[in-house]
C-alpha cells in the first residue's frame, strides 16, 4: 500500500477527491496539522461523497509524527520545485507521497531535508504555476500502482 500524505491542507474540496482517490486505490491517506478545515466540512463530504467511510484516513500533528508513527520505507515530496520527474522514479510499496498545501506548496525546509532524488516534479509547460492538488496526487499514485501491478486493485 501506498501512502498519500497531505501537509496542512488547506481546501475541503482537494481533500475529500483525495480521500475518494485513497478509497479505490486502497491507499492510506495522513493528514498533517493544522488543517485548514474540520473533517466534517461539508464541502468535503461532497467532494469525499460516501468513500469518506472506507477510506484510511489518520490526522498527525506533525510530519515528523507520521515519520515516526507509520515508518514509511521512503518520504517522496512531490512539489513545482522538486528536480526528479515523477515518472522516472522506481517507486516501493511503503513509500509515502508527500503533498505541500495547496496556496504555498510544502516548505523549502521540508525539502531540503530530503535527498534531491526523493524531491519529485510533474513536468508542465514552461510558465505554468501550478496543477491541482488531487489532480497531482493521482498522476503520481497511479503511476506508483502501476509501477507495482496495481496492488489490491482489479
Amino acid at each position: 500500500m501506498f501512502h498519500i500524505v497531505l501537509f496542512e491542507p488547506e481546501i475541503p474540496p482537494n481533500t475529500g477527491n483525495v480521500m475518494r482517490l485513497c478509497a479505490n486505490t486502497g491507499a492510506r491517506l495522513h493528514l498533517i496539522h493544522p488543517l485548514g478545515f474540520v473533517l466534517d466540512d461539508k464541502k468535503l463530504r461532497r467532494a469525499g461523497m460516501d468513500y469518506r467511510d472506507t477510506a484510511t484516513v489518520t490526522e498527525h500533528e506533525s510530519l515528523q509524527g507520521f515519520i515516526d508513527t507509520v515508518k514509511p520505507n521512503r518520504v517522496l515530496a512531490c512539489s513545482t520545485r522538486g528536480t526528479q520527474n515523477y515518472a522516472q522514479l522506481n517507486y516501493q510499496v511503503d513509500d509515502a507521497l508527500l503533498f505541500g498545501p495547496e496556496t504555498r506548496g510544502l516548505p523549502q525546509a521540508v525539502l531540503d531535508a530530503l535527498p534531491l532524488e526523493q524531491c519529485l516534479r510533474v513536468p508542465m509547460q514552461e510558465g505554468s504555476r501550478s496543477l491541482n492538488l488531487s489532480n497531482t496526487v493521482a498522476v503520481i499514485l497511479y503511476e506508483a500502482l502501476r509501477q507495482n501491478d496495481f496492488p489490491g486493485c482489479e
